[in-house]
């Protein structure tokens, strides 16, 4: 049988991290997470989408742009740094932090059975997200998180058998979280979140 995973053309496991993270397969990978709310079967997280894919666009533009410079998101980060346009690094600081709260949420479900989707997104969201939201934004998380599926439902609709599900889940989260953390780290040692 097939699963959610099988169906995406880059895996976050597959982007390629030397010489640094692969602008294009790293674009790639994000619109298959992107497509993963719609599995999630709520209006409620098309915020969340738009979200995601404004920030995705960012970088797409960037890369367009300037596809020598912005080969790596290593690259695209000093590229702006230098030249002051810094577009693309705040719509990736932001894609980061999306990123980091699905993956965390995620995570918190493979690790705990027994918790739903809306438990494990809503301890995901107090972490990743909701230190930079404001009062306005808040609650349109918490109505998305609100309208999480049943666990069981979710996990069905990414496919069978559910021990490849499982397998397949976690080395897509496990490549994701070594970009999330490794970016991260970068915008921190760089400081590149100053001003954005």
């Amino acid at each position: 049988m097939t699963t959610y995973f099988d169906t995406l053309t880059t895996s976050f496991a597959d982007v390629p991290l030397e010489p640094g993270v692969d602008t294009a397969k790293f674009i790639d990978a994000s619109k298959g997470l992107v497509k993963m709310f719609d599995l999630l079967g709520s209006a409620a997280f098309v915020v969340v989408q738009k979200d995601l894919n404004g920030n995705i666009a960012k970088l797409e533009a960037r890369l367009a742009a300037d596809p020598e410079k912005s080969a790596t998101l290593e690259g695209l980060l000093a590229a702006e740094a230098a030249e002051g346009d810094r577009t693309a690094s705040q719509g990736l600081m932001w894609l980061l932090r999306g990123l980091q709260f699905t993956l965390i949420g995620l995570q918190r479900s493979l690790a705990n059975p027994t918790e739903e989707l809306s438990a494990s997104f809503n301890k995901a969201y107090e972490t990743t997200l909701k230190p930079f939201h404001s009062w306005v934004v808040r609650p349109v998380f918490s109505l998305a998180m609100k309208s999480c599926p049943y666990r069981e439902d979710f996990y069905k609709k990414l496919g069978s058998p559910q021990e490849r599900v499982l397998s397949e889940g976690k080395k897509w989260l496990d490549g994701l979280e070594v970009i999330v953390t490794k970016m991260q780290t970068l915008y921190t040692e760089k400081n590149y979140t100053q001003g954005l």
